[in-house]
């Protein structure tokens, strides 16, 4: 499986930007029972989970630092996940990596830098 997220950018305090992520070796729909999403991680800081979608039963989280700005979604026909971001803050500058955890493997992307500037 590989994950090649893009989108990243630098964008202004308030601005918006949306994240892809595209996967290969692995078929959405052929699949009941994984996760795919996004962490991130700052200068100085963990690693952290942003947002995720589960396959399994259709439920999505998100973190608190994001919810009700952030939104994921999926295009299973083209295997997919999207990551829209709105009223982005300097706090969320980070590099986002797409993150699939299915079975007993965790597969990562090469990250996409996001900067907000204030």
């Amino acid at each position: 499986v590989q994950l090649v997220e893009s989108g990243g950018g630098l964008v202004q305090t308030g601005g918006s930007l949306t994240l892809s992520c595209v996967a290969s070796g692995f078929t959405f729909d052929d699949y009941d029972d994984y996760t795919i999403g996004w962490f991130r991680q700052a200068p100085g800081k963990e690693r952290e989970g942003v947002s995720y979608i589960s396959r399994r039963d259709g439920s999505t989280y998100y973190a608190d630092s994001v919810q009700g700005r952030f939104t994921i979604s999926s295009d299973n026909a083209k295997n997919t996940v999207y990551l829209q971001m709105n009223s982005l803050k300097p706090e969320d500058t980070a590099v986002y990596y797409c993150n699939m955890k299915f079975g007993a493997s965790d597969y990562w992307g090469q990250g996409t830098q996001v900067t907000v500037s204030s």
